[in-house]
């Protein structure tokens, strides 16, 4: 299956084949199943954002203990590390330069 050019904002958790507005902070060439994969980590983040979100209203929990922000940095690195190995040579020298990995 042939590789397609796609347009990364990590931020917005946006992946998209049509460049729009600032969604091009990442670019990437990866076939359908990459895309659904780097999707499913964007997913995951947001959903250990959610559920870091309300550990914050707990103050018993102590933030450096929770699952939930492991969760988010773990998937946010191999988000980052999908976009490295996929992207063209801008996307993998601004990575390096956000010294990310």
């Amino acid at each position: 299956m042939g590789r397609k050019k796609y347009y990364v904002n990590v931020g917005s958790g946006e992946i998209s084949q049509l460049k729009y507005d600032n969604n091009e902070d990442f670019i990437i060439y990866a076939t359908e199943e990459d895309a659904q994969l780097l999707r499913a980590k964007m997913d995951n983040m947001n959903h250990a954002s959610f559920r870091s979100f309300f550990r914050a209203h707990i103050p018993i929990w102590s933030y450096h203990n929770d699952k939930a922000n492991d969760d988010y940095d773990s998937n946010l690195t191999e988000a980052f590390q999908m976009i490295y190995d996929l992207g063209d040579e801008e996307t993998k020298a601004h990575i390096n330069s956000m010294d990310v990995l």
